[in-house]
């Protein structure tokens, strides 16, 4: 059976669209309104070009701080082919090859408004390469976020002109070497048409996209897990109801109080008379803590999807004005700060999971201390808390603001800069720490609600612990457990 195909248009693409698209493998077309405003922007260019009788950046003169050189008209090609190739500059660690097909698709939408001036068939090449998953080998340092994610959008689109390295069928190939067996040319770039590759934020957008898909699966996860914890703890269900949010009614507070009633409806232990008259703040407050992460999810989700439904190069053209305007549609600040209050988000939620598998393995409430029936001969879960806390701490230090930096550059001519793509790569490195925290959270909780047998949770606890035996077991004696906590990770993951 054929996988389903999306057609790139003026339709809205949403964040859970692009993981539909991404999660089953579809393939992307550029639909027919789409090509018309592609060739209809190409065609304006080509005209004014012939008329101009000015200069027009990017287009007729160098880039940067070099906006007031005129370049001959027969060299305009040659400029942009240029500016691809000079600008791929960068180092690290590879991004990964999701993200990048990310960045294509987002490349696509941006150039398929029609205010860019690209060719045609420059953007068929972004499509083809999608489509067959040839992913361009993209580095994660080299982007300052402001003239648009130069230099991995430069190594994301030296494939088009022939150069570059791609991931393609598991190895790393010369594009040089690859593009003979697939049949493709190089495009040979016309005016303005690497700085349309270049100017744009789909580095930081791709992202932050990447991060919201895997942050409403672990926001979800949080509570899971922290509902398992709550009653492998002997917790109170009261901090829960609804009256007490209804009179500071923010959205994420009343959403996870609501969520946790659902998940403990019918728990023995939870209705159970209880000795103590509160909780700790990491079990009483969970509502306040997982639910402003939500809202922050949900408010950083608003804007990067207003992001990647936007023209975001530079100079932005519009044929039907008769207008060619440099200005800064490339610059990263509109989602520089929401990437890093992101960040923060999820960073808060894997720090109060951190002070949940403290509880457990306290020796309280009933519970033996690190959660093994003869602790002292066995260390139990002692040290799992110790890599939560290391983790912990990291993330703690990745939430420094990248947005509050700005270093000036090219001579000083793009003099602030949002840092939005350090902020987008730390981002990503949080997402994976919050995962595995929370994985740690599940193996604790999971091994805590034993002890409280005969007395059984919720039917939807016991479902989750019932799939979760089912790849990690109960821990009688102290064993390896670098593989339980890679386990749990594969679990929720």
């Amino acid at each position: 059976m054929d996988k389903a195909e999306h057609i790139i248009s003026s339709k809205k693409l949403t964040i859970d669209r692009v993981r539909e698209i991404i999660a089953g493998g579809e393939k992307i077309a550029i639909g027919k309104d789409a090509q018309e405003a592609v060739a209809k922007c190409r065609r304006y260019l080509d005209t004014k070009m012939e008329d101009i009788g000015r200069p027009v950046y990017g287009v007729t003169t160098g880039f940067g701080s070099l906006c007031n050189i005129t370049v001959p008209a027969e060299d305009l090609s040659q400029l942009q082919h240029n500016l691809v190739m000079s600008h791929a500059c960068g180092t690290g660690e590879k991004v990964r090859p999701e993200i990048v097909k990310i960045m294509i698709l987002l490349k696509v939408q941006s150039l398929s408004y029609g205010h860019s001036g690209v060719q045609l068939a420059t953007v068929q090449r972004l499509v083809d390469m999608f489509n067959n998953d040839v992913l361009p080998v993209v580095y994660q340092q080299g982007s300052l976020g402001a003239s648009g994610d130069l230099a991995p959008l430069a190594h994301l689109c030296l494939p088009i002109i022939g150069l570059g390295e791609v991931e393609y069928k598991g190895q790393v190939h010369e594009v040089a070497q690859l593009w003979p067996e697939l049949g493709w040319e190089p495009v040979k770039l016309q005016s303005k048409e690497g700085l349309a590759l270049l100017n744009g934020t789909q580095f930081m957008s791709a992202h932050a996209v990447w991060s919201l898909i895997q942050s409403e699966r672990l926001s979800d996860w949080a509570d899971k897990i922290g509902a398992m914890s709550l009653d492998a703890y002997d917790g109170r269900i009261e901090p829960f109801c609804p009256q007490v949010h209804e009179v500071r009614p923010h959205r994420g507070q009343i959403d996870t109080a609501a969520r946790f009633r659902e998940l403990l409806e019918g728990s023995e232990i939870i209705r159970r008379e209880k000795s103590h008259v509160q909780d700790p703040y990491s079990f009483r407050c969970i509502p306040q803590v997982h639910g402003a992460s939500k809202d922050t999810i949900r408010y950083v989700k608003s804007v990067i999807e207003t992001e990647i439904n936007s023209a975001t190069d530079n100079p932005t053209v519009f044929p039907d004005e008769d207008l060619i305007v440099s200005a800064g549609n490339f610059h990263g600040q509109p989602i520089a700060i929401p990437i890093d209050m992101l960040t923060l988000a999820l960073s808060e939620l894997s720090n109060i999971s951190e002070r949940r598998i403290y509880k457990l393995i306290a020796g309280q409430r009933g519970l033996p201390n690190f959660l093994v029936a003869k602790p002292g001969l066995n260390s139990g879960f002692m040290i799992p808390q110790y890599t939560a806390a290391s983790i912990v701490s990291q993330s703690k230090g990745l939430c420094m603001p990248a947005s509050a930096d700005s270093i000036p550059s090219s001579q000083g001519q793009e003099d602030h800069v949002s840092m939005g793509a350090n902020g987008a790569t730390k981002l990503v490195r949080v997402v994976e720490n919050t995962e595995r925290v929370l994985a740690i959270e599940l193996l604790n909780a999971a091994q805590a609600l034993e002890f409280r047998r005969p007395l059984r949770s919720s039917w939807a606890i016991e479902k989750i612990f019932a799939g979760f035996r089912k790849a990690v077991p109960f821990v009688e004696d102290d064993t390896y457990m670098h593989p339980l906590i890679e386990k749990a990770i594969e679990f929720i993951r």
